[in-house]
């Protein structure tokens, strides 16, 4: 989709409620039904952390959003792919908007001046890590140059918007758990790289609302 087609359609979001349980459901690793009532008590004290999903042009003036390939390491999201951002800090003032902007502009190197935040979707508890993720939609009008934070990152993963919307991006796919068994999920698959679990159902939200005005 051209990028000046998805740019007047886009902003009637903000006006959209929000699907979260319903979209987080399809995308959901079938365990955590088992879990709700437990996740309900711990993410009432979980940490807390902000994340972005950054729609841009390219120079087809095609529609992208970015996401980012996380570093091999000791922890339970090691080689993942997700939304840049990262845990809250106290210099962010209570606001995990804040918190999504400035893990931004460190992770993928693309300052605040540079985009905006059209809305934030639905947070989503991850057991595994204890933290409670608030995502948002940030929209630039600007061709990017993305600088990896090397220390955390990967790669960075640029995902057109109409490989993000297809249907045929979407596949069960079999995965290790932090429960020590491995499990059929539903996933995307963008330029190889398979997202599954939190990223997946935070994706699948705003997904459907994207469907919704595009």
């Amino acid at each position: 989709m051209l990028f000046n087609t998805f740019l007047e359609s886009v902003v009637k979001i903000k006006n959209l409620e929000l699907t979260g349980e319903d979209s987080h459901a399809k995308m959901s690793p079938p365990y955590r039904v088992d879990l709700a009532e437990k996740m309900k008590k711990k993410s009432a004290t979980a940490r807390k952390a902000g994340v972005m999903a950054l729609f841009y042009p390219k120079t087809n003036d095609k529609t992208y959003l970015v996401l980012i390939l996380r570093k091999t390491y000791k922890g339970v999201h090691s080689a993942q792919v997700g939304f840049p951002g990262g845990k809250y800090e106290d210099e962010d003032g209570n606001d995990l908007m804040v918190t999504a902007i400035r893990e931004t502009e460190e992770e993928i190197g693309v300052a605040r001046q540079h985009f905006d935040v059209l809305k934030g979707v639905s947070p989503i508890y991850i057991p595994p890590s204890n933290f409670i993720v608030h995502p948002y939609i940030g929209i630039s009008k600007e061709y990017l140059i993305f600088t990896k934070q090397d220390e955390e990152v990967e790669a960075i993963i640029e995902v057109s918007l109409t490989d993000f919307l297809s249907e045929s991006s979407t596949l069960t796919t079999r995965v290790p758990t932090s429960f020590g068994v491995e499990v059929d999920v539903p996933a995307f698959k963008f330029n190889g790289h398979i997202v599954w679990g939190a990223t997946a159902m935070m994706l699948g939200e705003i997904k459907d609302l994207l469907k919704q005005v595009l």
